[in-house]
């Protein structure tokens, strides 16, 4: 569990959780899910000295759930978010690799490294407090950024404004959360594209289909969530508007703010939904055209062998005529008759084949 303490120019660490807030800037509370778990009781005590108020124990129970889809919820002295993070799982960026012959390897487990877990959000007016995954860099990542943002030259070149608010920090960070879906995106391009070429390589056939079942369970639960994660920032977004108006400039200004950041994070996720929605179209219509042209393929052989059937039925014919067990038969007696039956076959089959090439239905369709 980490405390930081963040002003207008000011990101500092603490060294644990203080007896009461600072006289100014907010508190973030940051820990993983477990040590939350752990230490409950102790963050409890410390938001009743700060705050005047607990969380209510079913959002503690959510703030634990690993489970748990994107959501938002609210009461009068706090508000919870609960949003599901879309990344690459550890070793993803391994999978793809291009042997000399331009293969694509390891296409079978990229979707498998996919990480959805949920990320915790309590928003007060003065205390952020925020669960994350064990293994979740998140934290870490704002922290260092928030910190190089007050170091002198490194400010400057960074370009970094420290959040004002605890809910300016909720959503940067739900943002950042969106936009690793850009990785992501790209990961999950070259294994469709991948699945996609393997289908439709000439003469092949393809054999994996648990792969490409996977990955459309992948899509569909991905589609899940980015749905969560919108309607979650869309009911704050109705929150939001809903919070009492103040007086001060300065506030209404920052409650602008908070909107605006509300709407471009709103924007994201709708674009990564589009993406995913994209995705599931082209692995469906994938499918469906290579079924189409296994059929059109499948199609052509029962024609082939239509033709070879109908040009030798007439020779089936002639030669079953001539071998029924009769004394008088045309050419039976004659020493030139095996010629001439042999040239009147041969020249029916030509003159079928001849027919068919006309008809078209011999041509090898590309």
């Amino acid at each position: 569990m980490k405390v930081f303490h963040v002003q207008a120019d000011q990101f500092t660490q603490l060294d644990g959780l203080p007896e009461r807030l600072p006289a100014t800037g907010y508190l973030w509370v940051g820990s993983a899910r477990r040590e939350f778990e752990v230490g409950a009781a102790q963050v409890q005590a410390a938001l009743q000295r700060w705050t005047g108020g607990q969380l209510v124990d079913l959002h503690v129970a959510d703030l634990l759930n690993n489970q748990l889809p994107s959501h938002f919820d609210y009461t009068s002295w706090y508000d919870l978010m609960v949003f599901r993070r879309l990344a690459a799982g550890s070793g993803s960026g391994k999978l793809f690799v291009d042997d000399e012959h331009g293969t694509l390897l390891g296409a079978k487990r990229a979707l498998e490294a996919i990480d959805t877990s949920p990320v915790g959000f309590a928003i007060f007016d003065r205390v952020l407090l925020t669960i994350h995954p064990t293994d979740c860099q998140v934290r870490d990542h704002f922290a260092q950024r928030l910190l190089a943002a007050t170091q002198g030259h490194e400010a400057r070149s960074v370009g970094v404004r420290l959040p004002t608010s605890p809910a300016d920090l909720m959503l940067r960070m739900v943002n950042h959360m969106v936009d690793s879906y850009l990785e992501l995106r790209r990961l999950l391009t070259r294994q469709l594209g991948h699945l996609q070429q393997e289908l439709f390589r000439p003469g092949g056939r393809f054999r994996d289909w648990q792969t490409l079942l996977d990955a459309r369970n992948a899509l569909h639960m991905l589609e899940d969530t980015c749905e969560d994660q919108r309607s979650a920032i869309v009911e704050w977004i109705d929150a939001l508007d809903e919070w009492p108006d103040e007086g001060d400039k300065a506030a209404r200004r920052e409650r602008e703010l908070l909107r605006v950041r509300s709407r471009d994070v709103l924007e994201h996720i709708e674009r990564v939904l589009s993406h995913v929605r994209r995705l599931e179209n082209s692995a469906e219509s994938a499918v469906q055209m290579h079924f189409s042209a296994q059929s059109h393929r499948m199609n052509d052989i029962m024609r082939t062998l239509t033709v070879i059937t109908a040009v030798f039925m007439p020779l089936n014919l002639i030669t079953g005529f001539f071998g029924m067990n009769f004394d008088f038969l045309p050419l039976i007696h004659s020493g030139s008759g095996v010629w001439i039956a042999s040239g009147g076959m041969l020249a029916v089959a030509v003159g079928l084949v001849v027919y068919f090439r006309r008809k078209r239905y011999l041509e090898q369709q590309r």
